[in-house]
Parts: C-alpha cells; sequence; structure tokens
C-alpha cells in the first residue's frame, strides 16, 4: 500500500471542470454528427456507408470501454484518461480533412478508440476524488452533461453545417479536449506504488473479438442478412467461451468474472442492459411515430423526444442528493418505477397526442437518471481502488450494449410489422417504402392507396413500444431485488491460488493510488 504524499494535491474542482469538458466534449459529438451527417454525406458521397460513419464509433467504443478501466486499474487513471483524449483529438482533426467517407469511416473508428477512455475513466476519477456522500452528488451533476449535450448537440450541428464549413463539427471537439488534459494533467497527482505487473495479453484479444463480434452483429446484421448473423454471434459466443477459460487462470485477468458473483453488481449491470434497450424505443422510435402516424412537424417531435433530455439530468441531481438519506434499493426501485411507468406511457397513450408521449417521454428520462447515478456510485463503493475502473467500464459497457441491441431487435419488431402489410397489400417493397417516405416527410396522408401499409406501420410502432415496456419491466424486477451497498465489500474470489492472497488483492501485480484531496 501507499501512503499520501505532500509534494502534490489534487485540486478537486479544476480536475471536475476537466472531466466536465472531456465528457461533454465526447457526449455532444454524437448529437452534431446525427445533424450534420446529411449534409456531410452530400459532399463526400458514399451513401451506402452512411450507416458506419456511426456504427464504427460505437463499434470501436464499446470494445475498448473495458479495456481501458482494466487498464486504469493497473497504470492509473491519469495516464489513460490523457491518452484517450489525445487520441479522440487526433481522429476529431483527421475527420476534418476527411475526402471521402471511407476515410472519415476510418477516422471514426479512431475516435471510438480515444471515447473509450474518456467516459469510464471520468466516471471513475470521480469514484476516486470524492467521498461517497459527495460522489453521488457530483455524478448526479455530470450526468446532466448528456441532457445538455442532446439539446445543445442538433442546434450546434445545424448552426455549423448552414455557415461554417461542416469540417468544424469535429474540430469543435480541439480546444475542448486540449483545455481538459491541461487541467488533469497540471492539477490531478495520483501517487502509483510500481509493481511487477503480469498483462492478460490473451484475455485482451479475446474479449475484443468477441465484442467486435456482438456488436457487428447487432449493428450491421439487418444489412448482411441471417446467416452472417449466426456466423458472427456463433464467433461472439465462442470467443466469451474461451475468454471465461482463460480468465480463471490468469493472474491479473483484463476481465474480472468474478465481479458477477457480486449480487449489487450483477443486478445492476442486468437493468442497466434492459434500460438501454427501453432506451432505444424513445431516441430511435418516438420521433418517428409522431411524425408518421400522429403527423405533427419534426420540432413537435424533437421537443416530444427532448423531454427525455430534460428528465435525466433533473432526476440524477436530485438522486445524487438523496441518495446518502434514501438508501439504495428505495432509489433503485423508484428508477425502474418512472422507467416502467413512462414506457407504459408511451404504449398506451402515445397514440391520444404528442403530450401524452412527452409525459412517458419525461418519466423514462427521470427513471434512466436515478438509476444510471445509482447503480454507478453503488457499484464503485463496492469494489476496492483495484477494481473501481473495471467495475464502472463494465456497468457503461451494458449500457451501450443495451442501446446496439434495442436497435436491433426494435427495429426488427418494425421491420416484420412493415412486411406483412406489404404482403397484405400485394405491393412492392420499393413502392411501399416510397410511399412510407411520403408520410414520414407529411407530404401524402393516409388514403385509399396507403391505408395498409399506415396501419402496418402504426401497429409496428405499437410492437416497438410494447417491446420496450418488456424490458422496463426487467428493469424493474432487477431493481426491487437491488440489496444495500456494502462498502469497499472485495469481489469474491474461487480461483487456483498458491499462497494466502491478501482478501480483494487477488495477485494483483497493478498499481494502487492514494488522491492527496484539497478543495
Amino acid at each position: 500500500m501507499t501512503s499520501p504524499t505532500r509534494s502534490g494535491k489534487t485540486r478537486r474542482p479544476l480536475v471536475l471542470t476537466a472531466i466536465v469538458m472531456a465528457m461533454f466534449m465526447a457526449a455532444i459529438e454524437a448529437t452534431i454528427v446525427a445533424t450534420a451527417m446529411p449534409s456531410i454525406a452530400a459532399k463526400l458521397g458514399g451513401l451506402s456507408l452512411y450507416s458506419w460513419v456511426f456504427s464504427s464509433f460505437l463499434l470501436m467504443q464499446a470494445v475498448t470501454i473495458p479495456i481501458y478501466g482494466k487498464l486504469a486499474d493497473v497504470f492509473g487513471r491519469k495516464l489513460l484518461f490523457n491518452t484517450g483524449i489525445v487520441i479522440f483529438l487526433i481522429a476529431s482533426t483527421l475527420c476534418g480533412f476527411a475526402g471521402s467517407m471511407m476515410v472519415l469511416v476510418v477516422c471514426r473508428l479512431g475516435q471510438g478508440l480515444g471515447a473509450g477512455a474518456i467516459q469510464p475513466l471520468a466516471v471513475t476519477l470521480i469514484g476516486d476524488m470524492y467521498t461517497l456522500e459527495e460522489r453521488a452528488r457530483v455524478q448526479g451533476y455530470v450526468a446532466s452533461v448528456w441532457g445538455i449535450s442532446a439539446v445543445l448537440g442538433p442546434l450546434a450541428g445545424a448552426l455549423i453545417v448552414q455557415y461554417l464549413p461542416w469540417a468544424w463539427v469535429f474540430w469543435i471537439n480541439v480546444p475542448f479536449g486540449l483545455a481538459s488534459i491541461f487541467l488533469v494533467s497540471r492539477y490531478l497527482h495520483e501517487h502509483i506504488e510500481h509493481r511487477e505487473r503480469s498483462i492478460d495479453y490473451a484475455g485482451a484479444v479475446l474479449l475484443l473479438l468477441a465484442l467486435s463480434s456482438l456488436m457487428l452483429a447487432l449493428t450491421q446484421g439487418s444489412h448482411w442478412g441471417v446467416p452472417a448473423i449466426a456466423l458472427l454471434v456463433a464467433l461472439a459466443a465462442g470467443a466469451f467461451w474461451m475468454l471465461l477459460r482463460q480468465e480463471r487462470w490468469a493472474a491479473d485477468p483484463v476481465l474480472h468474472v468474478e465481479l458477477w458473483r457480486v449480487r449489487l453488481i450483477r443486478l445492476a449491470n442486468l437493468a442497466t442492459l434492459n434500460a438501454g434497450v427501453a432506451m432505444m424505443g424513445l431516441i430511435g422510435f418516438l420521433p418517428m411515430f409522431i411524425q408518421g402516424v400522429l403527423h405533427r412537424s419534426p420540432v413537435v417531435a424533437g421537443l416530444t423526444l427532448s423531454m427525455m433530455s430534460l428528465g435525466w439530468p433533473i432526476a440524477s441531481v436530485i438522486a445524487g442528493r438523496a441518495l446518502p438519506r434514501a438508501g439504495v434499493p428505495r432509489l433503485a426501485r423508484s428508477g425502474g418505477i418512472a422507467l416502467f411507468a413512462g414506457s407504459l406511457i408511451v404504449a398506451l397513450l402515445g397514440g391520444y397526442g404528442p403530450v401524452a408521449a412527452a409525459s412517458g417521454s419525461l418519466l423514462v428520462g427521470a427513471g434512466l437518471g436515478i438509476l444510471n447515478t445509482t447503480f454507478i456510485v453503488t457499484i464503485q463503493e463496492s469494489v476496492g481502488w483495484n477494481q473501481r475502473g473495471t467495475a464502472t467500464a463494465m456497468n457503461i459497457l451494458m449500457r451501450i450494449l443495451g442501446n446496439a441491441l434495442g436497435a436491433a431487435v426494435l427495429g426488427g419488431v418494425l421491420n416484420m410489422a412493415l412486411r406483412r402489410s406489404i404482403e397484405a397489400a400485394g405491393d412492392s417493397a420499393g413502392t411501399s417504402f416510397a410511399t412510407l417516405q411520403s408520410l414520414l416527410e407529411g407530404t401524402a396522408l393516409p388514403g385509399a392507396g396507403t391505408g395498409a401499409l399506415y396501419e402496418g406501420f402504426a401497429a409496428g410502432l405499437h410492437g416497438v413500444f410494447w417491446t420496450g415496456v418488456v424490458f422496463a419491466g426487467v428493469v424493474l424486477v432487477a431493481s426491487w431485488r437491488i440489496p444495500h451497498a456494502q462498502p469497499a465489500e472485495p469481489a469474491p474470489v474461487q480461483r487456483p491460488q498458491t499462497k494466502a492472497v491478501t482478501p480483494g488483492r487477488k495477485r494483483d501485480r497493478g498499481s494502487h493510488s492514494v488522491m492527496g484531496r484539497s478543495d
């Protein structure tokens, strides 16, 4: 173990400022790019690669999150956090110089490689710097960054492509990233005890293979067909099986399988995964429902969805303040109830108008905000420093996997309903989808020639929302069983050992950190 030294103290307010800027940079990137991509694609061409601009970022971010989490437990947070920001900034700069869609996709892979470090290590750093009571409040504030980015991102993207070269969609990240690196480098002081390290390279390769195969199946399966999905899922399953065998014997495993034996972590990750699916039911399909079924403008659709972005940060701040007094089980249940109730309102009452749909959206956002803050804080409290990065990254990975799974599953529900309506109408798929596009754009209303397709479209979206209710129900059940957090409870170790090992250290040859704290 190490002891704090007086040579340097962490300036928490300044480091927190750096964390907020880095998270804002990574969060707003998704919404800015989504708004600007039609204009970018028009200039670069290569529409066949349009979806890969988003999938490549999500894929690389997901597969690197657990790797960064583990490396941060070995080498410390500061080095990995700054490394992730540098990679993100280099890739962002190159994105602005992309001359084709293929080059842009490759650069987006680089952005995802950097973003995989930013979010989990930012959250982990907060866990390192603040006590439980402080951490709950601060995590609530930091969660509001995502809500703010969801509101500002689309507006910023629209303004940039209208008044500036599209490259500034990516270059806008540079000042935020440089300022964050400066503040972290100067005011974050980690005291690392250097020990003999044993890196689990085989486990890292197997983890990358498993997650890459799974993410490709979820994000590209609809384009590549059933045989490709089956092959990718089989490859992912085989890689996961080999990974579990590898991690049983690794001296310092990249994936701490024993963390899943901790009931709180297991249930929190299960709830987070299913909440990610339910979340995609709104993000991906509620605007489509407002425009295509209720025939309201894109502005109304955007305002309806923005209620979720409003409810999330408000609930996160409230949950952060209430957690020390209310306790983990009560807050987890409150979040599960809010998420389930909001999903149910959208499924039952959404057809009555945007106000009802917005109410459900607000409740879903509130539920997600409560659950996110509660789970992150309690997971970090339940493990020691040498597993905090891994445990935090694991929970964030579950949300990303849930989003990808939700896009695949809920998109499949809608596509099946549309196919049935097309077959019932005896129309060609091309003609039907052109008609559907006119419905979404508001240039045609359902009539004699479009009635069957319209009904199938509306029924498919209702099916999507009811599927979201099912996943929200799983969240409710899991959150209802969340136990009280056990502070600094070391994860159980069940692996062959040749000598006695201090509980919670588990042959750890990594580093430990004690931060000098100063407000």
